[in-house]
């Protein structure tokens, strides 16, 4: 069966949760691997929006029987409970059924929410604001912090029955705190109620152990190419086995990957394909050998950022000779402010010199560009095509934050389409000034643009 993942290639935001619900429709397993509910994921089907955080998006498909929050997770208890209700409350049924957390994903604790607002505050009176990273304050950060460092609390620890005394997770929560209280202070984490939390804890562990398992034996019985070897007691067939299409979601973006992404404005997780399979072992790399797989790259048809960091196609006063028309019109259309945190998003032109870094990275397939019909009243259209440096071509994106701070781009302008592309749904309905821009792209990139994006709704997409 074919294995289908989708990453996002710029700054997160560029609308993977709408091509993930029209895939998962045919999909019987979808999974997460990395990151928490710092996700935001917005789909609208009849009229109705769903938002999307931890949990993955494949559970508005009933078809698609298996949800898997993968190792690589981790996972506020509090907030996947909440998502669940308010996915019920929105007429979602059997949802409880179809969702797993991997034994091996750890716990982000209220604590941690605390303190990453505590570093968040600290690092922004710091060069007059400029350290500031822009988390969203879900206390992503300090629980990944904690899991390198080994005194983090994975779920087989949360739901384990010790036979007496207190469980070892709750020792581990009582040391953490200790730990950030001598850092910190008192005064700093005032508000963070510990033996509150305990007691959270205490009663959420019963629900919880109906939903973690081992999620190794799973993903390697699902992705496995060839029927497993004989066993002892006979032969195991392909029939033996549960048969699923597969559907990796990710989160975030390439360009926020701990590694690969604009360090130290990023997450704190590998959100491009590592990430997927060191957040889910036991997934079999052949499993993208399957005929019909396919590892897609989300596009947004402009660039958005949330938070801090570089960002060099965004439209600003400074960059635009004080004309940011532009940005505040893209803005304004595209409706850019943050799922998760509400937040204002950063607008600027379509980058193709992150897209093609970002495709090196993660080994596009396809492409799916998004918002297409976004751009559709602009009188002209920028693409940034290359990075110039003290005079010299770039050629790659650079890692140097102090290069980017320097470089001049070099644009290809396109007039505009003038016409309106909302709800199209076959090529030959776009105006030719919007095919123009997409061959363009699929061209300078070298990758299939096999899906665009054309308003909100599921069925608004050009399938080529």
């Amino acid at each position: 069966m074919p294995t289908t993942l989708v990453l996002g290639s710029q700054w997160g935001d560029e609308g993977k949760g709408k091509l993930v619900d029209i895939l998962a429709q045919r999909s019987t397993l979808c999974c997460r691997a990395a990151g928490g509910n710092n996700a935001g994921h917005t789909i609208v089907v009849d009229n109705t929006t769903y938002d999307f955080h931890i949990l993955p998006s494949g559970l508005i498909n009933p078809a698609c029987t298996v949800n898997l929050i993968g190792a690589g997770c981790v996972v506020h208890v509090p907030s996947f409970f909440k998502e669940l209700d308010d996915l019920e409350r929105k007429g979602l049924t059997g949802v409880r059924e179809r969702i797993l957390i991997s034994d091996r994903a750890h716990v982000c604790f209220d604590l941690h929410v605390a303190v990453d607002g505590i570093v968040e505050d600290a690092s922004g009176k710091k060069d007059g604001g400029k350290g500031k990273i822009g988390t969203t304050r879900k206390g992503i950060g300090p629980c990944y912090a904690d899991k390198v460092a080994r005194r983090g609390v994975p779920f087989w620890m949360l739901v384990s029955q010790e036979k007496e005394g207190k469980g070892r997770w709750e020792g581990r929560l009582r040391d953490l705190e200790k730990g950030y209280r001598r850092l910190y202070g008192d005064e700093a984490l005032g508000g963070y109620d510990l033996e509150g939390e305990v007691k959270r804890c205490k009663d959420y562990r019963k629900t919880l152990s109906q939903f973690v398992i081992a999620q190794t034996p799973l993903l390697a019985a699902a992705s496995a190419p060839t029927p497993p070897p004989p066993v002892a007691n006979g032969v195991v067939t392909l029939q033996d086995r549960p048969s699923h299409n597969i559907l990796i979601e990710g989160a975030n973006a390439l360009l926020l990957d701990i590694d690969h992404g604009t360090y130290p404005f990023v997450t704190s997780s590998n959100t491009g394909l590592g990430g997927v399979f060191t957040g889910l072992g036991g997934l079999s790399p052949l499993a993208f050998s399957t005929p019909g797989s396919a590892i897609i790259g989300v596009v947004k048809a402009y660039t958005t950022r949330v938070g801090s960091g570089p960002f060099p196609t965004e439209l600003t006063p400074e960059r635009d000779g004080g004309d940011v028309t532009y940005g505040e019109k893209l803005q304004k259309i595209g409706r850019e402010f943050g799922v998760t945190t509400g937040r204002q998003r950063r607008c600027g032109w379509l980058d193709l010199v992150v897209v093609k870094y970002s495709a090196q990275v993660n080994c596009y397939t396809q492409i799916n560009l998004t918002k297409l019909d976004i751009l559709d009243s602009f009188e002209e259209i920028r693409v940034a095509i290359g990075y110039k440096l003290d005079g010299e071509e770039l050629d790659t994106f650079p890692a140097d934050l102090d290069q980017m701070d320097r470089i001049e781009i070099v644009y290809k302008t396109f007039e505009g389409w003038k016409a309106e592309t909302t709800g199209c749904r076959r090529w030959e309905d776009l105006p030719e000034g919007a095919k123009e821009y997409v061959s363009f792209i699929e061209k300078w990139v070298g990758i299939e643009v096999k899906w665009i994006g054309t308003g909100p709704r599921r069925e608004d997409m050009v399938t080529r």
